[in-house]
């Protein structure tokens, strides 16, 4: 691992520790050549999935750009990072464990809209109002009406 200040190879870790539910571990390191310490985080590399979209093309699945949407929906909410680095983690490793390694975009969004009404009704009802693309306020109330009746 490279020191992200020096650039040195030459680093120790200093701590690990795993990350919940991510199959990930979280280190602390130094870097023996100019003191800088910083975080990195190893985790299990899937193999890539690709994600066809509506419009018919293909894309690989990002972490990060699904953290950056979820971003959205969350802000402010009491919905942590690590909840949403978590609630995507289990997604990868859903589509994993299926042997999945082309899936439709409508399943991993109604996957994360899912998980993400378990964890908050206010982000849940902005990712389905984009994700859904709710044309007037009746297929928004609609969507209300059913958050409602099954809390």
């Amino acid at each position: 691992m490279h020191c992200p200040k020096c650039g040195s190879a030459d680093t120790k870790v200093l701590d690990s520790r795993p990350l919940d539910a991510e199959n990930a571990i979280r280190r602390k390191r130094e870097c023996n050549a100019c003191g800088q310490r910083f975080k990195t985080v190893e985790r299990v590399e899937y193999t890539q999935i690709q994600v066809l979209k509506k419009d018919g093309t293909r894309e690989l699945f990002s972490r990060e750009k699904l953290i950056k949407g979820l971003l959205r929906a969350c802000d402010k909410t009491p919905v942590s990072l690590s909840d949403l680095e978590e609630l995507v983690a289990d997604i990868e490793a859903t589509l994993a464990a299926n042997m999945e390694y082309e899936v439709e975009s409508t399943q991993i969004g109604e996957m994360v809209m899912e998980r993400l009404r378990k964890l908050n009704d206010i982000a849940y009802v902005r990712f389905a109002s984009v994700y859904r693309q709710f044309k007037d306020i009746s297929t928004f109330m609609a969507e209300l009406n059913k958050l409602l009746e099954n809390p």
